[in-house]
């Protein structure tokens, strides 16, 4: 064993690490101290959940921030797990350590980012910050890529291969620790990037799988345990109370979020059950939050009731402050069960003593259900165990026949992980990252251009001439497009203002191009809903799903419509290309009704869609609008910019034109700017003349809202106005006449 004390680090970083509870190292983490890693070398850290790795990273992270001056970037696949990992490394901030999360706003160049020592973002906000080029780039001294099994996945894999085949190709002097859960190819990552491979099966807490059928569990090594039964016959509460009673947890993962629903509704009343009277009051203080946070839906009501009963579903169609609410109360023993997606498994530190994989399949579009990959369901079999208070973790796959049992113990039980195979070689991947290398500088040629990919993980799996036809078509569609200029044969190639203005405000080049072919066409005066139909057709917006019963009134509408909407009509309408339409079509919509100030819950209803679901929508084509206003400025559509900056408002907020001046003012969201606006106040001149107990009587607007609006429009608020409208007592400390903007 390696014992912190002995560890190569600063001095307070032990003494932190001893406070913190941790002397010892792990195994895992002690090989990977043995590997070389504090002394520069790459390594690949491919070891199962809870075995240690983040504080791996801690350790090589002070090393070099304490002791060579350098700077570490922390990647990760998703903006929660950012979150996580802030609130993991901020305690190093008592040592000296600079601790910033940073994720969206991709059109920055974060300049302020310099001031900070560890820097955790999300892998799409790192791409961005590298192609801004801020000048602190140059003192990184370790990259840190956490869930490096994720370069297999379309949508995020090749975002974070960019990046590392920048650090390879530049020969940059960086450090690179790669962090995985156990996968079949590691030593092929770890090859690819000339490192070490640390790898291994312990983990703290010993992991016991089995499959669930008529009442008992036949696990891996042949044992069979029959599970107690209830009064309500129900296997699944069965499982979830046999592990509650022992003062455990339970996660159970399902395919489909109304089936995550189904099941929490369906457990509510076998835990509630159980619960002692002190759980149920500190419940109830939870529940009540989590309606609190946004705005009221039938789903968060559903959600309220399930946690008042010690249960939750967790899926993207939540909100991202109610998943971590839920998570938070999970992981502080209140809540006792979750019933959710797959989603949870990605990362997000949850662990429970019992897992069980409700449904092994999911519904993916144009397919059908499909079996998961064995290396999700390690993942979610990965978080059976909470370390410091579990002695052994159970994760439990539930079959409804024995051929299904027989068939599922040698499909995921014996079964090792896929391979990672890169998805870089994809066109939209592909047109993208081309269009930043050039833009950058880092490519001058075309031959540069294919050197570059060369070094990549896909050229290193499938060899470079396996996708070189796509770089060819890359190329030949960005220089078409005037992104790029090169002279024949492609000795030179450069980016134009507009290439390097695309690549900077990250948007598929694609996209851009179908925004400025309607842009350049200059039509004034169009209704919100057409240009909201022109961001819905490019490829950065995601789309709704459409069902067969929504056909015809989206029919209808495109009929009516047609003519104001910035969508190709194709002849056919049984086709492909009319489905895609069809969810253009739906997806504006949407959108149309958020800014026409329709309740959550109506949009949830008729598009059915969650909250979550909703904001999603809202921020990409937020961004969308962004960068389409930003086109039009630079190409000189002077008269374009300032509508596409109004609609873009109000996609943000999701108000009426007329609450714009309302939302400026910070706190005040569309519920309290209609609220507002509904009274009688149009604006900041309004408001600057408005009686403070006239505000106070407004429903939803309290006092606090009441005093952070009197500080932004440059009032001066009085002790005794104060008084008049707050409850509360004003700190004796605090200067009342002092407040103005």
């Amino acid at each position: 064993m390696i014992r912190i004390r002995d560890l190569p680090i600063d001095e307070n970083a032990k003494r932190l690490f001893e406070e913190s509870g941790i002397n010892e190292l792990y195994p895992p983490q002690a090989e990977a101290m043995k590997s070389g890693l504090l002394e520069g070398k790459n390594v690949v850290m491919a070891v199962p959940t809870a075995s240690g790795k983040t504080l791996v990273a801690e350790i090589c992270a002070v090393k070099h921030i304490l002791e060579k001056k350098g700077k570490v970037l922390y990647l990760v696949p998703l903006r929660a797990l950012a979150s996580e990992k802030y609130d993991e490394f901020k305690k190093l901030s008592r040592i000296g350590v600079k601790v910033v999360m940073t994720s969206g706003d991709f059109d920055s160049h974060d300049l302020e980012l310099g001031r900070h020592d560890l820097i955790i973002a999300t892998n799409e906000k790192a791409d961005s910050i590298f192609r801004h080029s801020p000048p602190w780039i140059d003192r990184l001294s370790l990259v840190v890529a956490d869930e490096i099994h994720l370069l297999g996945d379309p949508s995020r894999g090749p975002t974070l291969e960019s990046i590392l085949t920048r650090i390879k190709f530049l020969k940059m002097g960086v450090q690179v620790l790669a962090l995985s859960a156990t996968i079949s190819n590691a030593e092929e990552i770890s090859a690819w990037l000339g490192g070490v491979l640390v790898t291994s099966d312990w983990r703290p807490v010993s992991l016991r799988e089995g499959v669930f059928y008529k009442g008992e569990v036949t696990y891996l090594d042949g044992e069979v345990r029959r599970v107690p039964s209830t009064s309500s016959g129900d296997p699944v509460a069965d499982l979830a109370l046999d592990v509650i009673g022992a003062g455990g947890q339970i996660l159970i993962f399902t395919g489909s979020r109304n089936s995550a629903v189904s099941l929490a509704k369906r457990l509510e009343a076998p835990v509630g059950g159980v619960l002692r009277p002190s759980e149920r009051k500190q419940l109830k203080s939870i529940s009540e939050k989590v309606l609190a946070l946004g705005e009221r839906t039938k789903l968060t009501e559903k959600l309220s009731r399930s946690v008042s009963c010690g249960v939750a579903f967790h899926h993207a169609g939540l909100t991202y402050e109610q998943r971590k609410a839920i998570e938070d109360a999970f992981r502080s023993f209140k809540i006792k069960c979750i019933c959710a997606t797959p989603t949870l498994a990605a990362g997000v530190n949850t662990p429970a003593r019992r897992v069980l994989v409700y449904d092994y399949k999911r519904f993916e579009p144009g397919v059908g259900r499909v079996n998961i990959p064995v290396l999700e369901y390690k993942q979610m079999a990965g978080r059976a165990g909470r370390p410091k208070y579990d002695t052994l973790g159970e994760a439990v796959l539930l079959s409804r026949s024995e051929e299904e049992r027989d068939f599922l113990i040698e499909e995921y039980l014996l079964s090792k992980p896929e391979k990672v195979w890169s998805k870089l070689g994809v066109a939209p991947s592909l047109r993208s990252q081309v269009l930043a290398i050039v833009a950058m500088g880092i490519a001058h040629s075309r031959e540069s251009v294919r050197e570059f990919f060369e070094e990549s993980f896909c050229a290193y799996q499938y060899g470079i001439n396996s996708f070189s036809s796509s770089i060819s078509e890359s190329l030949s569609f960005l220089v078409g497009a005037g992104m790029l200029r090169g002279e024949e044969g492609g000795a030179k190639l450069i980016a134009t203002p507009l290439g390097t203005r695309v690549s900077e405000l990250y948007i598929d080049p694609k996209s851009a191009k179908i925004i400025l072919d309607a842009l350049s066409l200059r039509r004034v005066g169009l209704p919100a809903v057409s240009y909201l139909s022109l961001i819905c057709h490019t490829p950065d917006m995601p789309k709704l799903y459409v069902r067969s019963r929504e056909v015809e009134s989206l029919d209808a509408f495109l009929d009516s419509n047609s003519d104001l909407l910035f969508l190709e009509v194709p002849k056919d309408k049984e086709g492909f290309e009319y489905e895609m339409l069809l969810s253009e079509l739906k997806t504006t919509l949407l959108l149309k009704e958020w800014i026409e100030e329709a309740p959550e819950e109506a949009i949830v209803e008729n598009y059915d869609v969650g909250s979550g679901d909703i904001y999603a929508y809202v921020e990409s084509a937020r961004w969308i609008l962004h960068a389409a206003q930003e086109l039009a400025r630079l190409m000189g559509y002077s008269e374009l910019v300032e509508p596409l900056r109004r609609l873009r408002m109000r996609v943000e907020n999701g108000i009426r034109e007329e609450l714009l001046p309302l939302v400026s003012l910070k706190g005040i969201g569309r519920v309290k700017a209609r609220a507002l606006y509904s009274a009688g106040y149009r604006g900041i001149d309004d408001l600057k003349r408005a009686q403070l107990s006239e505000l106070r009587r407004i429903p939803q607007i309290g006092p606090e809202t009441v005093k952070a609006i009197v500080e932004q429009v440059g009032r001066t608020l009085r002790r005794e106005e104060w008084s008049s409208v707050s409850s509360k007592s004003v700190p004796r400390q605090l200067s009342i006449d002092d407040y103005s903007s």
